[in-house]
């Protein structure tokens, strides 16, 4: 069985390792979206792979340090791409929910990166 959670936060950065001229390199914010996909056997006795309230209060604590802030300045992510991103809430996530297959970031409703450990 499969399951996901999405949740939301705002924050501003900028991606120091592009070029100068590249529009990513100037400070600017994205509205983003992330989805933790679990995977597991269905509990015969809950009926859940894991309890959603599980997953947001593993995720909760990372999205509070994510919500309004500038990126840029969280340990780890110093160069916040999307991917990057991914990896860091998956290493962070992961550890309190082992069923977590992949983490998926949007910046924007076209744009996202997953990350699935490997």
């Amino acid at each position: 069985m499969k399951i996901t959670q999405a949740f939301r936060f705002e924050a501003a950065h900028l991606l120091p390792n592009v070029p100068e001229k590249h529009r990513c390199r100037r400070l600017h914010g994205h509205s983003y979206r992330v989805e933790l996909r679990l995977e597991g056997e269905v509990d015969p006795l809950t009926g859940f792979v894991v309890d959603f309230f599980e997953i947001e209060a593993a995720f909760g604590p990372l999205l509070e340090r994510l919500d309004h802030f500038y990126l840029n300045d969280i340990e780890g992510l110093e160069n916040p791409t999307a991917e990057n991103i991914a990896i860091w809430i998956f290493d962070r996530v992961r550890p309190k929910l082992p069923q977590l297959a992949s983490v998926i970031v949007f910046e924007t409703p076209d744009c996202w990166a997953e990350y699935d450990g490997g």
